[in-house]
């Protein structure tokens, strides 16, 4: 059924989400930070016995240096430079086995699946650590860090997005200019992040993004992960004010409020995990643009395979 508002309401609305005083200079200086502890990326070939695509097992810096794993598929013998897909990935999974993930390389592009950090346990395996965790949390990943923004888990995320995309461009293999971004859930959410932050990257292709909206995504619905905050605010009720102050900075609403690149959104009515206006309250403050596939009768599936077509049309429209 539909959990959200009418399609003629989403058209409208409007988040409540403000963006905090120091929200430019907190991501300036936190990406400086990483950019300033780099180190050059390792890649290394791997015997994948495919005859199609070549596979490169990747290590690159992420925050504060850290080391992010990452998996590189190009088409087999290409010289560049290539047109670059650097993909973020759904909540709970990681860069998964080396076999997987095969179309956009098939499709003639470079790509980078950036392994996301302390996951990896839930539908699809893992092999970046997350070091920083503290406090006390939910299970999960919604409230890791999250009394403070300096600690916060998608603090150190979105900077590893970051770094992997300025790792994709920096490839020989990759044409910096053509370099673009997608994921769907979690990884949608993170691929919003990175448009607000790297305004100059050549597209993006968020499907049913998660992470956005966050003062009507926690108390509109009852599935995880969001209800993960809920949870920790039902049992820190003295902390309402401050987890939304440190969550404003992580919110989709406001990376996309500086967002220029051409986007390619989706939704579903039916979606009782990412609320279609939860995905609106980002979609409707995109700066440059952008157009919605709005799936009418599905969930958090969104269009499923056709999400990934589209995703692939837009980017060779874009690319030209």
């Amino acid at each position: 059924m539909f959990v959200d508002m009418p399609e003629a309401d989403l058209v409208a609305y409007r988040s409540s989400q403000t963006v905090p005083e120091h929200f430019d200079e907190f991501w300036r200086r936190t990406l400086q930070e990483a950019r300033d502890a780099a180190s050059a990326p390792a890649l290394t070939l791997v015997d994948s016995g495919l005859t199609t695509i070549d596979t490169y097992d990747v290590t690159f810096s992420g925050y504060a240096g850290q080391p992010v794993r990452a998996w590189l598929r190009v088409p087999a013998g290409a010289q560049g430079p290539l047109p670059a897909v650097v993909e973020y990935i759904g909540y709970g999974g990681g860069r998964g086995h080396l076999h997987e993930n095969l179309m956009w390389a098939s499709a003639g592009f470079a790509h980078l699946l950036m392994d996301t950090r302390g996951q990896g346990a839930g539908w699809a395996t893992g092999d970046t650590p997350d070091p920083d965790g503290t406090g006390p949390q939910i299970a999960g990943m919604m409230t890791r860090g999250i009394d403070s923004t300096d600690t916060y888990y998608y603090r150190r995320v979105f900077t590893d997005a970051v770094r992997a995309l300025e790792t994709a461009r920096e490839l020989e293999i990759t044409d910096a200019a053509r370099t673009v971004i997608t994921g769907g859930s979690q990884g949608g959410g993170i691929a919003i992040a990175v448009a607000g932050l790297v305004p100059d990257v050549a597209a993006a292709a968020p499907y049913v993004p998660f992470l956005c909206d966050f003062p009507r995504a926690t108390v509109i619905t009852d599935n995880d992960p969001y209800k993960e905050i809920g949870r920790y605010l039902a049992v820190h009720r003295d902390k309402v004010a401050s987890v939304h102050e440190v969550l404003s900075y992580f919110d989709g609403v406001n990376f996309a409020r500086r967002a220029v690149a051409p986007t390619l959104f989706s939704a579903s009515l039916m979606d009782p995990t990412c609320p279609p206006s939860t995905i609106y309250g980002a979609f409707n403050e995109w700066r440059g643009p952008k157009r919605m596939s709005l799936w009418q009768y599905n969930g958090h599936e969104g269009g499923g395979p056709l999400d990934r077509q589209y995703a692939l049309e837009f980017f060779r429209d874009v690319l030209g």
